[in-house]
């Protein structure tokens, strides 16, 4: 799987057994450059999300949380998110296998969406090709 230059996905996924009820994975990711955050970022859902590379088999409306960091901030940022959209791997396009991942509508994210729409500043309205929609 290759990642965007300066994206590290740094978790698993919480265990589950046949007997108890299927928990959310956890994925950490850590953003240390802002190309590679303004290429994980959806701003095309109403409240945010990000594209989470990943080679585990998710299905649409599957819980999953997000320990997020940002370039330059040493804050990490929970986010309980919902898969949204599944890029399989043999993708057409070279595309990355993943998940989108859209935010929760919460003040919390809300902010965390601002925060990373101040990161990326102008590159959010830039023409260059991203991970996402």
């Amino acid at each position: 799987m290759s990642l965007p230059t300066g994206l590290s996905p740094l978790g698993g996924s919480a265990a589950s057994t046949p007997s108890s009820p299927a928990r959310p994975s956890v994925i950490q990711l850590v953003f240390r450059e802002k190309g590679a955050l303004y290429a994980a970022y959806i701003p095309a859902f109403t409240d945010g999300g990000l594209f989470v590379p990943t080679t585990r088999e998710y299905r649409l409306g599957d819980d999953i949380y997000l320990l997020l960091s940002l370039p330059e901030d040493g804050q990490r940022y929970p986010v309980a998110g919902k898969i949204a959209w599944i890029t399989p791997a043999n993708a057409s396009g070279g595309r990355t296998q993943g998940v989108g991942v859209k935010f929760p509508s919460d003040e919390k994210t809300r902010v965390l969406r601002v925060k990373i729409e101040q990161v990326l500043g102008t590159a959010i309205s830039s023409a260059k090709p991203t991970q996402t929609l």
